[in-house]
């Protein structure tokens, strides 16, 4: 009798997985062809190179080399207002330092209610340590539930609940991340060597006395490892949330596409690209550290 996945192993399990996989992508784009949706609409190479010209330029540089008598006229030339470009732009870069800090904020207090939410859903929902089947499938449901639906979707309807402002960004965050917390979690303890867990069973010790002294000291470090990826990632995505009004780096990112200063745009992608590289680097050498 062929074991379950049985079908799936081996070099012609592959073939097949790689043969499903390429049926898909054809199909996919014989629907965009047949729906007409692969047009690059107008002109793409010419508002390519005029998109990237004006992102060549970010808009940080006139902070120190702006015009600080920029006139603005009418079409009969008469003066509308006079601009010092230096003394706007370095006002913007406050406001983005402190959009900078919301998105931060964001993340960092989202990231760590998901995970504090998911620690016990992942230890009911772990097969080795054999929580009651009805809770065990029960906070499956709710890590699957949460991890399927986009942070997006869950700040849209939180803002209408909690009003605009981080604190929808925060629960958005932190019950999307519950469900990827869940999982990773949960993987950890089910690589556990389960001789320890059942030394500590054999001399009768409570669930809990069995988590905390076998279970929570070996997997530590790889939640520790785990927690920082979802943090990052969610650095990432805490960008987006301000589209939907909670504050931070998105709203900066929705008023220049809206008003088509590219310029502005990239000074605000560049400050999203320093934030998470200097995260990176910052969680890379905490995972070394734990090794």
């Amino acid at each position: 009798m062929l074991k379950p996945g049985a079908g799936l192993r081996g070099r012609w399990g592959f073939f097949s997985l790689v043969l499903i996989y390429a049926s898909l992508v054809l199909a996919c784009l014989g629907s965009l062809w047949w729906d007409d949706d692969l047009s690059l609409g107008r002109n793409p190479w010419d508002n390519l190179v005029k998109t990237a010209h004006d992102f060549a330029r970010p808009s940080f540089l006139d902070a120190w080399w702006g015009n600080t008598q920029l006139t603005y006229t009418n079409d009969e030339g008469q003066v509308l207002r006079v601009e010092n470009r230096q003394q706007v732009e370095r006002d913007y870069l406050w406001g983005l330092l402190r959009a900078t800090w919301t998105t931060l904020k964001i993340a960092t207090l989202g990231s760590l209610l998901g995970a504090l939410m998911a620690l016990p859903l992942a230890v009911l929902t772990a097969r080795n340590l054999h929580a009651p089947r009805s809770l065990s499938r029960l906070a499956k449901w709710a890590l699957d539930i949460t991890r399927s639906i986009h942070t997006l979707v869950f700040g849209l309807v939180l803002v209408g609940i909690v009003g605009l402002g981080p604190t929808a960004g925060i629960l958005a965050i932190a019950l999307h991340s519950m469900g990827t917390y869940g999982k990773l979690f949960a993987e950890s303890i089910e690589s556990l060597d389960m001789a320890a867990v059942e030394a500590v069973r054999s001399v009768g010790a409570s669930p809990a006395q069995v988590f905390f002294h076998a279970v929570w000291p070996t997997v530590l470090p790889q939640f520790v490892s785990s927690h920082l990826y979802v943090w990052e990632f969610n650095i990432r995505d805490s960008t987006i949330l301000g589209l939907i009004g909670a504050g931070g780096l998105g709203l900066l990112i929705t008023e220049a596409t809206s008003l088509f200063q590219w310029g502005r745009l990239a000074t605000v992608l560049m400050a999203i690209v320093l934030m998470v590289s200097a995260f990176d680097a910052m969680s890379r050498r905490i995972r070394q550290a734990l090794l």
